[in-house]
């Protein structure tokens, strides 16, 4: 592989379809983009048609024969992507898609200042913005889109990337030491961005380079087309409680803590009331996150 080769790393948890689908107008590029297909385990049938997908379109399978989370497959990936010589990685969603071109675009401009964690623009398939950055508030804990800054005032934030879509340079990615895997899921994109920036590092969007991301093509969505899985319940309420335990001073932990019950609840209305009433599953994910948030539990779900 020559210098400047991008790797592009795909975590796929049961997402082997979804996985073919978004990513083989890569396979233009294969000179270029190395695409790596990491496989969180599922299923040895599952596993297989990872395996399958990958030999079909050249690119490479790694299957872990476990479930890591999405910072320790990524962090698995980056390994096989660097050993193989790649000199940037660009991380992207298996619900998300962009071109050869933007793939390039991104490796291109992180490669060109390594101490910079670059992300595209990222929009909903309807075209309308899905991401362009967000600011994490560290009054409380909430996030927001950088576009509600005038209605926030002059609260404390700080900004960070999503993990659906991002490209960093192998220097910057070994100064972080990758993801922090004890978040699972969820969570472990704001870590890294806090690191980047404890780094000297910065973090820039590209208005010009684009990503689609079809948020919940990864996830089970029963009961409503609005309700959350009991995942991505569990995991966003105990992580952020996680990452003040990580990250914060204790007071701004305790700050955090007092906010804990409100802002877990605007976490599960995120689906809706309906669901409340047709499901034990958001109820379960609120207690449980709120309890392993406050105990400082990492890892995968604890039941």
């Amino acid at each position: 592989m020559g210098h400047g080769r991008a790797a592009v790393v795909v975590v796929s948890y049961g997402s082997a379809a979804l996985v073919e689908q978004n990513f083989s107008k890569l396979d233009a590029a294969s000179d270029a983009i190395d695409v790596i297909v990491v496989d969180c385990f599922t299923s040895a049938s599952e596993a297989q048609r990872v395996g399958e997908v990958c030999a079909r379109h050249g690119w490479t399978p790694l299957l872990l024969g476990e479930n890591l989370g999405f910072g320790g497959g990524v962090n698995r990936g980056a390994d096989l992507a660097f050993a193989r010589g790649a000199d940037v990685l660009v991380v992207v969603n298996p619900d998300a898609t962009l071109d050869a071109a933007s793939v390039l675009a991104l490796a291109a401009s992180a490669a060109s200042d390594p101490l910079t964690l670059v992300a595209p623009t990222i929009t909903k398939p309807d075209g309308s913005l899905w991401s362009a950055g967000v600011d994490l508030y560290l009054d409380d804990g909430s996030s927001a889109g950088v576009r509600h800054r005038p209605a926030r005032g002059d609260r404390p934030r700080m900004f960070w990337l999503t993990g659906a879509c991002f490209a960093i340079s192998r220097s910057l990615w070994r100064t972080l030491g990758g993801f922090d895997d004890a978040y699972f899921l969820y969570w472990e994109d704001v870590d890294l961005s806090a690191r980047v920036h404890d780094a000297g590092g910065t973090l820039r969007v590209l208005d010009d380079v684009f990503a689609v991301h079809d948020e919940g093509g990864t996830h089970d969505e029963a009961h409503s087309s609005r309700a959350k899985s009991e995942t991505y319940y569990y995991y966003n309420i105990r992580n952020r409680l996680l990452f003040a335990r990580l990250r914060l001073d204790s007071e701004a932990q305790r700050r955090w803590r007092r906010s804990a019950l409100r802002m877990s609840w605007a976490i599960v209305l995120q689906g809706g009331r309906r669901q409340l009433l047709q499901s034990r599953a958001p109820w379960r994910a609120l207690r449980r996150g709120l309890r392993d948030g406050r105990r400082g539990v990492s890892g995968p779900l604890a039941r």
